[in-house]
């Protein structure tokens, strides 16, 4: 059985945070203020209390205030920064980490959402299903905002639908990837994870994770208004 602690980290962290633009300005989103922390910070806290060691923080849009607000270090973490140059999606820019990523499975993190979840009993269903990749998905009551996930009997993923009104599952942002898949993806393309490389993925040792979780995702300004209540109970 692999410790977590084996398991390198990628948190995708490239994003320009245009629709937040409104609200957090000259700042990548991830920099965001949620309780007088950014929001990345509570990402480090949970991978940080899990007992991961690697983290490589995939910087794209101001990537300079990050690394000047977090450094080589945070608590017991190590942090790396991979830099894209351009911008090359989430697929892209997780492939432009490809070195810095130094485990047979990689763990992927949106940098802009949040989700609780138990990190060993993921680990554990990726494991027993024998997968290539997995999600995990949370239950909103609404999934109009982030598009529906749908899974098979066996927990393996056979569709994503746009924008789909209706209680149902949704990505929660957090993966577990082998890094042969990450290998295979086309360097220095502009790819998107969500839209391009997981739909040919499906059928391929894809699989969901549900779990009783809480979710949120700071990427619209009203969702970040929701942010400071959410994680009102957060001891950082």
């Amino acid at each position: 059985m692999t410790n977590l602690s084996e398991i390198t980290v990628a948190i995708l962290a490239g994003g320009h945070g245009t629709r937040l633009r409104s609200v957090v300005d000259q700042k990548p989103k991830v920099l965001a203020e949620v309780k007088d922390h950014p929001f990345l910070e509570y990402l480090l806290h949970q991978l940080n209390q899990a007992n991961f060691k690697n983290i490589v923080l995939c910087t794209g849009y101001l990537s300079d205030q990050i690394e000047k607000t977090f450094g080589k270090k945070y608590k017991n973490l190590r942090l790396f920064y991979s830099q894209e140059q351009k911008p090359l999606g989430t697929a892209g820019s997780l492939r432009n980490a490809l070195p810095l990523l130094n485990s047979e499975t990689i763990l992927v993190m949106n940098g802009d959402s949040f989700c609780v979840v138990d990190f060993e009993k993921f680990y554990k269903f990726h494991r027993e299903e024998y997968s290539n990749a997995s999600i995990v998905l949370a239950s909103v009551l609404d999934t109009s905002s982030f598009g529906k996930v749908e899974l098979g009997s066996d927990n393996g993923i056979i569709g994503f639908q746009e924008k789909k009104a209706g209680t149902g599952l949704i990505n929660a942002g957090i993966y577990l990837i082998k890094k042969k898949l990450i290998e295979q993806l086309l360097q220095e393309k502009k790819l998107s994870l969500e839209h391009e490389v997981f739909p040919i993925w499906i059928g391929k040792g894809f699989y969901g994770y549900r779990d009783n979780n809480n979710f949120i995702d700071i990427g619209t300004p009203e969702n970040y208004e929701q942010a400071e209540q959410f994680f009102a109970q957060y001891q950082m």
